[in-house]
């Protein structure tokens, strides 16, 4: 089952917890067993896997802020000013794979999935699998 699921973002850089938007999915498939694939097919945009603490996410901002700082003469800026997102996608995920048992998503007691938007703020497309296995 493929579902197509519509992220209205807010800032140019945002992380945003969609762990209960992917389980609400999973209960929708009626799957007890199985995977769940996430992917975004935009290239100012990424997935990963952490824990949705504000101060975490926060350092995560700034690491991204001062490790692939905007601005900077990038080649890519000549035709677009977007460089320092794509740079930062590169270094995370397009798409994250999740155990399913039990009709739940097998994630630790801390983690979170999350949708990291690098380029904002879009309307941008999230698409989830669920595969029962």
């Amino acid at each position: 089952m493929l579902f197509e699921i519509e992220i209205p973002t807010r800032e140019e850089f945002e992380l945003i917890d969609v762990t209960p938007i992917i389980e609400e999915k999973v209960r929708e498939s009626g799957t007890k067993d199985g995977i769940a694939v996430i992917f975004t097919r935009h290239t100012t945009t990424a997935l990963l896997i952490n824990e949705n603490e504000s101060g975490l996410l926060e350092d995560v901002k700034e690491f991204f802020e001062s490790f692939i700082p905007k601005g900077k003469g990038y080649r890519h800026n000549r035709i677009d000013s977007n460089a320092h997102s794509h740079l930062r996608s590169i270094i995370l995920n397009p798409s994250l794979t999740i155990p399913i048992k039990d009709g739940r998503l097998l994630l630790g007691t801390w983690q979170s999935v999350i949708f990291a938007e690098l380029d904002g703020p879009r309307r941008r497309k999230l698409f989830v699998k669920i595969c029962e296995c």
